[in-house]
């Protein structure tokens, strides 16, 4: 022994003692149960292990490559000469001291501190209760992603305010004007123009960018200077951006002697670089210039242009990359040069004109245009502009006048600093006064902008356009237009209203246009503004003065001499005038009284230019919040103006309004209002309504008598509402709310008062949009508040009689008399109230109105009925009626026709569901909405009812509806709208004792409200009704019983439930869950617990849903889902409404009588698909938020009442919550598209809604326009509700996109928002868990006392062993625990008595959860399995079954999970030993040791594990441990089953059906074999013997002799599979295997087994089945199929260890190569483990199935040629001289056939070669069986069928072909042309001569068949065969007709017996063994 030196010292009795031990250890291996033995052997060894020299052999031994080792192998002998390795089969399974030397070393997890301590069952379940409380989340719905917002229909968006109009906003910056020479003044101006429209689209700005020196010289015509025209920077608004959009920048100088182009001419040709040259001439011109300065200052004229393209700045800008520091000098240049960039993009569409986020760009524009004085009009601009985009510009070619102007364009910021407003107004932010203004430019919009005006602006506009004075006589050449805005005819009443423009004072008098030199027709283009008065007389008007301007100063000569006047008279029959004109210019100053008339009239004695033609075109246009300029509303504001004033009689054009006919005319006119413009109607909306309310709420008073003009004015507010909804479709919500006129509701509506009321509108705040004084008054404050229950009745009875009972008064005769007998009783005196109350008129109108007013108003039904609630809401605030009982707040008549409003709008929506979808869906919601509001203000009972007429409307119609559907949808909206009142859950009345806080936002007696929420007492009613949609339950909570009566409705199983009406209805209750958990106010438990109650009866509509829910146990054990279901008794009232609740909740004292119950409807009929994921997810949740928040004494009472089939059924509810809330973890979360989940759906949902007809195109395209729409408006939604599928449109495609956007709103979610999602899903699945656990506990303790407890208490601990298998947190794994154990301790015998596949699956449980990375679940998992072997212990002294149970799961364990850790497992058996020592009770006990027994026995599975995982890479390796492992387990059934079946699972992982169907049938005839020993039963197989067929294999299962293992032994063959159902359950596996591996004709070996079986039990639906996989097995056969491939592979080299010098038969999958399974191998062993020091070979050859003659006879088909194979060939080519090939003559071959040790295929993938034999072929012998493969080659292709040509001619050109080497015919002049001269290789001649013969036949019948195959071109071919056939016969004929006389002649009987030669012939044979 070579390491003997290092024992040196060590005793000869310790030597021997330790070479003793490991012996007998090895011998050991096997003996698994021989326990006495194997604890004396530990004994001595503990003993032995004394001194440390023992412990380092012992470590060496374990680790034998540690230093000091030589070698990788646990041997200690061994000769060096030749080493001899033992196979891997009968390698010893490990060492019991190395097992006990690594656990007693090892460190235990922590000890739970009371896990040895005997408790009594009570306190045990309280502690854990108590446990499972903590840390708990209140809010469960807080963890689950948010209701659906599509689904949101009780969702109304607050509308925005309005605020005064800004389309895009763009900033403009004047920095620097610098020209070439400087010598005068020079001023600016930017507009911008549309040329597309050709339209101006901006007023203009004015600039002034002149150096104080040049301001000076004008210094005497502007001495005071305002700091608002100092501006050098504006903000444009652009409304509609469109590619044509150019900024227009104007240059005006000071008028001057000469044309334009004489006056442009020194800034064309002098440059500053040549002052020194023309130094006297500049001198000349500045002089000039001051001169013209000071005499002509006043005055300018035109001087250059040009133009900037709005979309190449937007454009370029935008995809630079480059700060803006640089990009100054970067974008300079001329302007034609840079056009020359952006031609490319001058097609560019209009999506590309964003103006709002486009990076800021600093431009310097150096080429201007000189003006032309007779192209001047805006005309000639649009073809300038039109010509600049053009290549070939006739721009280009004109000189330009060079300088160098410098902006900044940039998007507007939000809330600019020191800007005014067009009116010149502040505009906050404004810090400093004295700062320099931004202007903001007021937009002429090129299309209708539909927005209300909320600023007051009353300006006007003012373009003089051209005159023509060419007729008039005398100097009129340099035409000034002056331009006055006169109050009287007196020049002193010029009113200084007109802006001025830079560097000038704010407001002028007059205003001059420019002046083209010497031209008698000049073209304007001067705007004048001018901001009017807002009361305008008939003396208001325009004076236009036009002046001759003298250039040149002449004596006598004045510097402007008037030529003519003209003017426009501003109000013409009480309207602004405002157009076009073309006025005639008088020569003379008008006449007095002038103003009044036009000049159109020819007033005597007046001279006129040329005789009174119209000479002077001038255009003014207003901009106005006063002045409609629409004749309609003129007309009608002026009538409403002449009533309030009483100003009769007044002239309106041809008309004398007078007493009399006012009222006709004011009706005419409210008619006439659907004439108007639409837009001028929505700009003054507001005020529109406000005058048609008023006219309804103070009808007129005309000569004493009232004037009713509400009939009329409804009909005009109606059809107005009704007009702007249609034409304005994409300015609506998705209920289909105009923005404009809910916007006016909400927040600018009020009653008319007669007292003052501040101004709606002032100062306006742009940096929140919001007018500073606006009037808001929130309607929904109020209407959804006030919930005030006037008194706490005693009883229920008393609240119904209070609530339904008749009305006590009596109705007045006279309605107006009557209300106002109750206005002066009710109403203070300090308050005036109006004369009639809007809302009573609106419902009156309403109900009596007719046709087209009719369906106006159905059609917008929201407005009417919001108008009317915060009508309503007004009068009781005004009239301080808030206080009175709700029974008094409004007359009965009122009350009257609400209820006839409703009835009536309820029939519309039953009757038109089919016809007009999308009217109907508004009008449902509109009307829900209504009732929503008016139990905030009404009697409660009341609106109840009206609810009840609306149900019983929609159910009449629901019995003969064709599309049922349709209508229960409506019904669904209706009531989740109703119910998301904010008191419902005061509606409700929840029975309570205890009062909720106050409200989060308290409205109007909210206070009242909540204190009687909970204030009714406990019914003392059966539990049963209170978890039932019962009468009592309906009638108390009215609500509630609604919307769970239409979700059990719509989830009936026999009805036509289809996608979308599931999710409306589960969305439903969800998002009133929601609510009730964001609740402040039901924060406290215990009033959750009664919100709860509320919801009970959800409890059993989801137990009876559960067959539909979808199943998400995919990976777990089938369910059993019982068929048995709650009956719910039908009660023909179940829809009553209980009188004295009702009347609670109405909160009225008053008696009333007993009104009619109804009953809900029940819609039969429906056929109800399977719900889908997201639909059953959603319900689970919602019943787990009842279970979780319900008071548990009552779910106790309830459970108690159960059934077993309904307790079962509750239970298989929870093991589907389980797995539904199972945590996925965070690849899962990302792998989620929750849109392409979503919105599939949806499309579905939507596809079946327009193939039922229930959805319209128009509809559709509504929709979508609504959510573009909404997609721009500003909503408050919190970041929390937002969906979490995103908010992806259902189009595919929009004209305003250019390109495909998927899901554009969406973006990738960040690793931060991942993790976070991942954290509260898991806490979502723990919290799920912790509730279905509360509820096992409930159940436990409720049956604890009942008989059913054995059949129930399996399924709870089912569950729990669910539970465990899922991914689960720590939290809720430790709880889990606790519950399991107690529920061990309480009912031991359900595990040790009953069921064993219990014990079986609760011991994997726990053992895999002792491997778990988590400390604290490996300390609860251990405690468990240790509390199991001791309960097992105490029933019977024993825990045999644990035992084995534990060893099976381990077994199982390792040998299936990828994610166990044997170190973590290795630490929690350490903590069982540990427990073990420390349980003092059971210490004096056999516990101890057979704890310690068994911890070991697991210790040594847990060491071949990790051999296991060392080969996970290598397939064979592994599956031969996990096989040596099954073999060391042969004397335990139990064990090796498992083992087997652990193999079966890797093989079918890796797709070897064959070996796994092999593992499997081991499998069967194992347990055949013990079922065998157990019974006799004559049906049953009789052990392994029976499988033969199957397999020669399986006799190795064959059960050992019954002294050492009996089945009837405690543990022994307990596990599910050692039964019938067990067999016919694995071999019915093992046929699907077979059948997977295409091996048919097993599969009916397999049910040759079964089928007695089935016999036997008569189960004639199996054998049917059985029957028919024959059938189909068979029909099979026929199929083409391919086996697999087999190779020879030898180790040789000692870097392989126990496989050197060792061959096996690999099996490959079919069509292996041999380069294939070469690669494989060599990347499998070619690495450091194999390679690392020495070389190491792998010989692989590529091997066939060998059979014997005999054998050949038995196996005729494919199959059987490929099926228990045990002998292998290949063949090796050789010479004798060494080469492998030589010529035919020196040729010999090796065969050599291999014997493999089991037979292919087996339960491995490769077998052990156990004999190798060689037979070695001479050169005749090889030629011989050359000759017969080609004559069987040519016979297949001679009788393929169907025939094959091309193969026939191919086999047939190697036979006969001339040109073949080493073909037939050389073959035969080799050997046949002599006779050998050795006797022995006669009959091999012989041989040869008769394969020659029969291949000349086979040829001549290949040539027959090829003739009647071939074709007229293949003729020349085939004689050419047929030649060639001819030679070779010839050639052959002597040959093979010679004869070896010797032959025939009697040859003398061999003395010796010969070996064994299949040829007969006397061959070389070396075998070896």
């Amino acid at each position: 022994i070579e390491h003997k030196r290092s024992f040196s010292s060590m005793a000869g009795s310790y030597l021997i003692s330790i070479f003793f031990f490991c012996l007998v250890t090895k011998i050991l291996q096997n003996i698994f149960f021989c326990i006495p033995l194997r604890k004396k052997l530990i004994q001595v060894w503990n003993n032995l292990m004394v001194s440390k020299e023992l412990q380092n052999f012992h470590f060496w031994m374990k680790y034998p490559s540690k230093k000091g080792s030589p070698n990788a192998e646990f041997c200690l002998w061994q000769d060096d000469s030749k080493r001899h390795s033992v196979s891997l089969d009968d390698t010893p399974r490990g060492s019991w001291a190395s097992s006990i030397f690594d656990l007693k070393n090892s460190t235990p997890d922590a000890l739970l501190p009371s896990v040895l301590e005997r408790t009594a069952a009570e306190d045990m379940d309280r502690r854990n209760a108590e446990n499972r409380q903590q840390c708990r989340h209140a809010d469960l719905l807080g963890l689950y992603p948010v209701p659906d917002e599509d689904e949101a229909v009780e969702r109304c968006a607050i509308p925005e305010v309005p605020k005064e109009h800004s389309g895009q906003r763009i900033m403009v910056k004047c920095l620097a004007l610098k020209f070439e020479i400087e010598i005068e003044p020079i001023f600016g101006s930017l507009a911008l123009y549309d040329v597309r429209e050709k339209k101006k689209i901006s007023e203009d700005f004015h600039f002034d960018l002149n150096s104080d020196q040049m301001k000076s010289l004008l210094r005497p015509h502007s001495p005071h200077v305002a700091i608002s025209t100092l501006a050098r920077s504006t903000i444009f608004s652009i409304t509609y951006p469109a590619p044509d959009i150019f900024l227009v920048i104007k240059l005006e100088k000071v008028l001057q002697q000469g044309d334009i182009g004489e006056c442009c001419e020194p800034y064309m040709v002098m440059k500053e670089s040549d002052s020194t040259k023309h130094k006297e001439k500049l001198e000349k011109l500045r002089a000039q210039a001051e001169q013209m300065c000071t005499r002509l200052g006043r005055y300018r004229m035109p001087f250059a242009w040009t133009a900037i393209h709005l979309l190449n700045i937007v454009s370029s800008v935008g995809g630079l990359d480059r700060s803006d520091s640089d990009s100054d000098t970067e974008r300079k240049g001329t302007w034609n040069e840079r056009k020359k960039k952006g031609f490319e993009r001058m097609s560019v569409g209009e999506d590309m004109c964003n103006f709002t986020n486009f990076r800021p760009a600093t431009l310097t524009v150096t080429n201007f245009f000189k003006q032309e004085g007779d192209r001047l009009s805006d005309e000639d601009l649009y073809k300038f502009l039109a010509d600049m985009r053009r290549p070939s510009s006739v721009l280009r070619r004109l000189r330009p006048v060079t300088a160098q102007l410098k902006i900044d364009i940039s998007p507007a910021p939000e809330a600019p600093h020191y800007c005014l407003s067009p009116e010149l107004l502040h505009v906050k932010p404004y810090p400093d006064p004295r700062v320099r203004p931004t202007k903001e430019v007021l937009e002429f919009p090129a299309r209708y902008v539909y927005t209300p005006h909320t600023t007051y602006r009353n300006l006007l506009y003012v373009y003089p356009q051209s005159v023509n004075f060419s007729s008039r006589q005398g100097s009129v050449r340099n035409i000034a237009v002056k331009v006055q805005f006169m109050a009287g005819e007196d020049p002193s009443q010029a009113m200084p209203v007109i802006f001025g423009k830079s560097s000038c004072a704010e407001f002028y008098e007059e205003a001059y246009t420019p002046v083209i030199y010497h031209n008698k027709s000049p073209e304007f283009y001067e705007e004048v503004k001018m901001k009017i008065p807002a009361n305008l007389t008939d003396n208001h008007h325009l004076l236009f003065t036009f002046y001759h301007i003298s250039c040149q100063p002449k004596q006598n000569t004045p510097l402007e001499t008037p030529v003519g006047y003209t003017w426009i008279p501003l109000m013409q029959h009480g309207r602004l005038r405002t157009g076009s004109f073309s006025l005639p210019v008088s020569v003379e100053k008008p006449p007095p009284s002038y103003s009044v008339l036009t000049p159109d009239v020819q007033l005597p004695g007046m001279k006129w230019v040329d005789n009174h033609k119209g000479v002077f075109n001038v255009e003014v246009k207003a901009a106005s919040s006063v002045h409609t300029q629409d004749p309609h509303l003129d007309k009608f504001f002026t009538l409403v103006y002449v009533l309030e004033e009483y100003s009769f009689p007044y002239r309106l054009k041809d008309v004398i309004i007078t007493e009399a006919n006012v009222e006709a005319e004011l009706k005419a006119s409210m008619a006439a209002l659907k004439g108007a413009l639409l837009d001028t109607c929505v700009r003054f909306l507001h005020q529109l309504m406000s005058k048609l309310i008023l006219l309804i709420v103070h009808p007129p008073v005309i000569a004493g008598q009232i004037v009713n003009l509400g009939r009329a004015a409804f009909e005009a507010m109606a059809l107005l509402v009704n007009q702007i909804h249609k034409n304005l479709e994409g300015n609506q919500d998705h209920h289909g709310r105009n923005n404009l006129l809910s916007s006016y509701i909400h927040y600018c509506f009020h009653l008319p008062t007669t007292e003052p009321l501040p101004p709606p509108y002032a100062t306006l705040s742009r940096a929140t949009a919001r007018p500073s004084s606006l009037l808001l008054s929130r309607s929904k404050s109020l209407s959804n508040s006030n919930p005030d229950l006037a008194s706490t009745p005693a009883t229920p009875d008393e609240e119904v009689q209070r609530i339904i009972g008749s009305k006590a008064s009596e109705r007045a005769s006279n309605r107006m008399s009557a209300f106002i007998e109750t206005a002066s009783i009710l109403c203070p005196p300090s308050r005036q109230i109006a004369k009639k109350l809007l809302h009573e008129e609106l419902a009156l109108q309403w109900v009596v109105s007719t046709s087209t007013v009719r369906e106006a108003s159905l059609q917008q039904a929201w407005f009417f009925f919001q108008l009317m609630v915060k009508s309503m809401s007004h009068h009781l605030f005004l009239s301080s009626r808030l206080d009175l009982p709700r029974r008094q707040r409004f007359p009965d008549r009122f009350v009257d026709d609400i209820a006839a409003l409703v009835c009536a709008i309820s029939a519309d929506i039953a009757s038109r569901y089919h016809k007009d979808v999308e009217l109907v869906e508004r009008l449902n919601s509109s009307l829900a909405f209504f009732l929503n509001d008016l139990l905030s203000l009404m009697d409660r009972g009341f609106v109840f009812n009206l609810i009840r007429s609306y149900y019983k409307q929609i159910n009449n119609k629901l019995h003969t509806a064709q599309n049922p559907s349709s209508l229960t949808a409506l019904r669904m909206d209706f009531i989740r709208i109703v119910c998301s009142h904010e008191h419902y859950v005061t509606l409700n009345l929840p029975c309570a004792t205890l009062s909720p806080p106050a409200s989060p936002s308290p409205s109007t007696s909210s206070t009242t409200s909540q204190s009687s929420a909970f204030s009714c007492h406990v019914q003392d009613q059966g539990v049963v009704s209170m978890f039932e949609l019962s009468v009592p339950f309906r009638q108390q909570h009215f609500l509630s019983g609604l919307l769970l009566a239409e979700l059990s409705l719509i989830l009936e199983p026999d009805g036509e439930g289809m996608f979308f009406l599931h999710k409306k209805a589960i969305s439903a209750l969800h998002s009133l869950l929601c609510s009730h958990d964001a609740d402040p106010r039901y924060t406290d438990p215990q009033v959750r617990s009664h919100i709860a109650q509320l919801y009970l009866p959800l409890i059993p509509i989801v137990m009876e849903t559960l067959p539909q829910l979808h199943d998400f146990t995919d990976t777990s054990p089938q369910r059993v889902r019982h068929a048995s279901a709650l009956v719910d008794d039908s009660d023909p009232d179940n829809g009553t409404i209980s009188q004295s609740v009702a009347m609670a909740i109405a909160g009225s004292p008053l008696p009333h009588s007993k009104a009619h119950p109804f009953t809900l409807p029940s819609v039969a009929g429906r056929q109800c698909s399977a719900l889908s994921a997201e639909c059953s997810r959603t319900l689970l949740v919602c019943f787990l938020w009842v279970w979780k928040n319900a008071d548990a004494g009552l779910l106790e009472r309830w459970v108690s009442d159960l059934s077993v089939p309904q307790i079962n059924r509750l239970l298989d509810l929870l093991h589907l919550c389980l797995s539904c809330f199972e945590y996925k973890g965070k690849k899962a979360l990302q792998r989620i598209n929750s849109l392409t989940f979503k919105k599939s759906q949806d499309m579905k949902a939507r596809l079946e809604e327009a193939i039922l007809g229930t959805i319209g195109a128009r509809q559709e395209m509504v929709r979508r326009c609504r959510a573009l729409n909404l997609s721009f408006t500003s909503v408050p939604v919190r970041s929390s509700e937002r969906s979490p599928y995103g908010g992806q449109e259902n189009v595919r495609w929009r004209k305003n996109v250019t390109h495909w956007r998927q899901n554009a709103d969406r973006v990738d979610k960040t690793k931060a928002e991942v993790e976070q999602e991942s954290v509260v899903d898991g806490n979502l699945a723990t919290e799920a868990a912790l509730i279905a656990l509360d509820t096992l506990e409930i159940i436990v303790k409720t049956v604890v006392m009942s008989e059913l407890k054995e059949s129930v208490l399996g399924g709870v601990l089912r569950v729990l062993l669910h539970s465990m298998a899922g991914n689960q947190s720590a939290l809720f794994l430790q709880h889990c625990f606790s519950t399991q154990r107690a529920l061990v301790y309480k009912f031991p015998e359900m595990l040790f008595e009953e069921d064993t596949e219990l014990c079986a699956d609760l011991c994997l449980r726990l053992l895999r959860h002792c491997s778990s990375s988590v400390s604290s679940v490996r300390s609860h998992a251990s405690a468990s399995l240790y509390l199991l072997m001791r309960q097992n212990f105490e029933i019977g002294n024993n825990f045999a079954r644990v035992k084995m149970q534990v060893t099976m799961s381990l077994s199982s364990l390792v040998g299936t999970s990828t994610k166990f850790n044997e170190e973590h497992l290795r630490r929690s058996l350490k903590t069982i030993l540990t427990y073990a020592e420390d349980d003092l009770e059971l210490r004096d006990s056999p516990f101890p040791e057979q704890v310690q027994d068994l911890v070991f026995n697991l210790h040594m599975i847990l060491t071949d594990t990790v051999k296991m995982k060392e080969h996970q890479q290598d397939p064979e390796m592994l599956i031969d441990l996990m096989y040596r492992i099954a073999k060391g387990y042969q004397n335990s059934p139990d064990l090796r089953l498992t083992w087997l079946q652990n193999m079966a699972g890797k093989h079918s992982e890796r797709g070897n059906h064959a070996e796994a169907a092999h593992c499997l049938v081991h499998s069967a005839a194992l347990v055949a074999e013990y079922l065998n020993m157990l019974e006799d039963c004559r049906y049953l197989p009789i052990g392994c013997v029976s499988f033969q067929s199957i397999s020669s294999n399986v006799l190795e299962e064959s059960a050992v002799s019954d002294d050492i293992l009996s089945p009837e032994e405690e543990g022994i063959c307990s596990g599910k599979y050692f039964s019938e159902s067990g067999l016919v359950g694995l071999l019915e596996q093992a046929a699907a295997s077979f059948n997977m591996a295409a091996m048919y004709e097993a599969i009916n070996e397999v049910y040759k087994i079964l089928c007695p079986i089935h016999e036997a039990n008569r189960d004639f639906k199996k054998l049917a089945s059985v029957h028919g996989k024959l059938q189909d097995a068979f029909n099979k056969v026929y199929n083409q199929r391919m086996f697999g491939t087999y190779f020879r592979v030898g180790f040789y080299g000692c870097r392989f260890g126990d496989l050197d010098e060792q061959e096996f038969v690999y099996k490959e999958p079919s069509i292996t190569k041999l380069a294939e399974i070469s690669h494989r191998l060599e990347v499998r062993f070619c690495s450091a483990v194999y390679v690392s020091v020495t070389q190491a070979y792998l010989q692989i050859t590529y091997v066939e199935p060998f059979f014997d003659t005999y054998e050949l006879k038995e196996r005729i088909t494919y199959f059987d040629k490929n099926y228990n194979l045990r002998t292998f060939m290949y063949c090796t080519p050789f010479t004798l001289d060494g080469r492998a090939h030589g010529d035919l003559h020196e040729q010999y071959k090796r065969k050599t056939i291999l014997t493999t040790s089991h037979a292919f295929p087996y339960i491995k993938t490769r077998i052990n070669v156990i004999h190798k034999e060689e037979i070695i072929l001479m050169p005749m012998e090889v030629a011989i069986e050359d000759m017969q493969k080609k004559t069987q080659e040519l016979a297949f292709a001679t009788h393929q069928d169907p025939a094959d040509s091309k193969m026939l001619q191919m086999v047939l050109q190697g036979c006969v072909g001339t040109t073949v080497n080493q073909g037939p015919l050389e073959v035969a002049q080799v050997f046949l042309s002599e006779i050998p001269e050795d006797p022995k290789l006669f009959r091999h001649h012989n041989k040869l001569r008769l394969c020659f013969k029969d291949l000349t036949k086979r040829c001549e019948d290949a040539l027959r068949k090829n003739k009647s195959l071939i074709g007229p071109d293949q003729k020349e071919y085939h004689r050419e065969l047929e030649r060639n056939y001819t030679k070779l016969r010839e050639a052959l004929f002597p040959l093979i007709n010679r004869k070896i006389p010797q032959l025939y002649r009697q040859l003398p009987l061999p003395t010796t017996p010969t070996q064994r030669n299949s040829l007969s012939r006397s061959s070389f044979r070396r075998v070896e063994c």
